[in-house]
């Protein structure tokens, strides 16, 4: 083994100093992000859960997905978090409310819908084949900052920026702000190209409630 390699792993006062890598990105800001879904393995065809997606908590019985967000540009490009998308909750439909409201914002985000946009176009960007479109979607989101389980901060994700916020089309890449109707609403923005950015037209057909 080489000496100096050998002295640098015994002898650490000339590392250079840790840089913050774990300070919070600060509460409110707006940063464009790669969702990815670690699989639980619990499927419910029912609902339309498939792939091994959905985790359930043995204690609870609730559902839910465990993500993992990257931010993808920006002062904090690199840097994690992780939250959870309820789906289920045997305490009542909230939990589960509060995930479809969140996966409809994210794809919003990611697809250029404005959250009022009705039309054909718009209903059809809204709706998933599975939660394999959800796997790597790049959407703009706000960052929160709440206690994890041993009471200190962690930074997680809860609120998706749609096309109706004065920042979004400068996020996204220079998509027109408020872009609705006349063909636009339903096609992905120009900066964030996923997976999910092609909705078909056969996701208009057969669809779980959940992800109506």
């Amino acid at each position: 083994m080489n000496a100096n390699t050998s002295s640098n792993w015994n002898d650490f006062n000339d590392a250079e100093a840790q840089q913050g890598a774990f300070d919070l990105i600060p509460k409110g800001t707006i940063v464009p992000l790669r969702m990815t879904i670690k699989p639980g393995g619990h499927d419910d065809h029912s609902q339309g859960w498939t792939g091994g997606y959905a985790t359930q908590s043995f204690d609870t019985g609730a559902v839910y997905l465990v993500c993992e967000f990257i931010v993808t540009g920006g002062a904090f490009a690199k840097r994690k978090m992780w939250s959870n998308i309820g789906l289920h909750s045997k305490k009542g439909p909230t939990w589960g409310q509060m995930g479809r409201s969140f996966i409809r914002a994210v794809l919003n985000s990611s697809r250029n819908v404005h959250p009022q946009d009705n039309t054909p176009q718009a209903a059809v960007a809204r709706r998933i084949d599975s939660f394999t479109d959800l796997d790597g979607i790049e959407f703009i989101a706000r960052v929160d900052v709440e206690k994890d389980a041993k009471g200190e901060d962690r930074n997680v994700v809860k609120l998706a920026i749609e096309p109706d916020h004065k920042d979004y089309a400068a996020l996204m890449g220079g998509v027109p702000k408020g872009s609705t109707g006349g063909g636009n609403s339903g096609a992905p923005a120009q900066a964030a190209p996923t997976r999910a950015a092609q909705p078909s037209a056969s996701t208009a057909i057969s669809k779980p409630s959940w992800a109506q």
